[in-house]
């Protein structure tokens, strides 16, 4: 368990730390707190829309048209045009870069067909994810209805679900200025879009994420650094004003990089096939899951790490692939701090009494 208290000085009253790889908290504080989320409501959209380019129902290069319903949108906005087209990549950018209200139900209404309809997928995503004191209500975070809610560590938990599978999207959260072209029938302007994220300038490891304002919400802020491999997520919600957001999430994310340190085991090393009894091949070949990650905030030596594999010296045929070997564990100073599973690599039916004599057969004819 690491501990999750530690002096860092900060004025927001809701907040968490986390580390992105791991999903491990760093430091938290009233962090299930309920509270209006206002513009970092667009993580989920932009989680939703990156969903959706993954899975080849949308493009960026989509033409995305805006309805009045989009362009009625006030608050931060990008002051698109009843009827404006912008490709889907130009309106993440809007999201993105200058957080327009506009630009998100745009893109809403072209994944699912409504907002409203949208919205049901956000909060359907929510429930999947486990984000227990979330419920939306729109798809940007304008609404100031007591059931538009979140949490510091549910926005932790979006804010790591997109960036970790959707890294492209810092593409865009990196980006401190870029014109964008209006074309409507009033004729073409250009129009600066600007980032929200003044951390951009502020803090040399900011990769992002996004802000948020309004009068119920306050100050809100989900940021994202990387300093030496570490990847960071920092949430502050309910600050008093936006120097203080600024201040406290950078307050977090230095306080992250002066105590994490991350063990990571590729498992590239070969795995020696199991002799199997019974089954039609004589032995089954294995593999890792996948990587080992570990993180450490205690300053252990991770160069003590030691790995320890649990293996069977036989299988007893059927042996189905993908079911579990055994398991690799990893033990620091005597304690474990984790493991990951060994998979059969492939199937191996029970041997029948033809496999029997084939090999009775095979063995004379060597």
């Amino acid at each position: 368990m690491l501990p999750v208290s530690a002096n860092v000085a900060i004025s927001s009253p809701s907040v968490i730390l986390i580390e992105s790889s791991t999903g491990e908290v760093i430091y938290e504080q009233s962090s299930t707190e309920r509270r209006s989320p206002a513009s970092i409501t667009k993580i989920m959209t932009l989680l939703l829309t990156f969903e959706a380019i993954d899975s080849g129902r949308i493009s960026l290069t989509d033409q995305v048209i805006t309805s009045e319903h989009a362009s009625s949108m006030g608050g931060s906005q990008v002051y698109l045009a009843q009827g404006e087209t912008q490709t889907l990549d130009t309106m993440i950018k809007c999201i993105a870069i200058s957080s327009g209200n506009d630009a998100s139900v745009a893109v809403a209404e072209h994944i699912a067909g409504s907002e409203e309809a949208f919205v049901a997928l956000m909060n359907e995503k929510a429930a999947e994810l486990g984000m227990v004191d979330t419920h939306f209500e729109d798809c940007c975070g304008l609404s100031d209805s007591d059931n538009h809610y979140t949490s510091a560590k549910d926005v932790a938990i979006m804010s790591r679900e997109l960036t970790v599978k959707y890294p492209d999207i810092f593409r865009y959260t990196t980006i401190w200025m870029e014109d964008i072209t209006h074309e409507t029938r009033q004729g073409t302007s250009t129009f600066t879009l600007s980032s929200t994220n003044k951390l951009l300038k502020q803090y040399q490891w900011t990769t992002g994420l996004k802000t948020g304002s309004t009068s119920k919400a306050k100050y809100c802020f989900s940021a994202t650094a990387s300093k030496d491999g570490i990847d960071l997520i920092a949430v502050v919600m309910g600050a008093p004003d936006y120097k203080t957001r600024f201040g406290d999430a950078q307050a977090l994310l230095t306080y992250g990089f002066s105590v994490c340190n991350l063990y990571i085991d590729g498992n590239q090393d070969p795995l020696p096939a199991l002799p199997v009894e019974g089954g039609k091949a004589d032995e089954a070949g294995i593999a890792y899951q996948g990587e080992f990650r570990h993180l450490d905030i205690a300053g252990n030596d991770l160069g003590a790490v030691e790995k320890v594999l649990e293996l069977p010296e036989t299988v007893r045929a059927p042996v189905e692939q993908g079911t579990e070997a055994g398991r690799a564990r990893y033990l620091l100073n005597g304690s474990e701090i984790g493991s990951i599973p060994i998979l059969f690599t492939q199937d191996i039916e029970k041997a029948g009494y033809p496999d029997y004599l084939r090999k009775i057969f095979g063995f004379f004819l060597l």
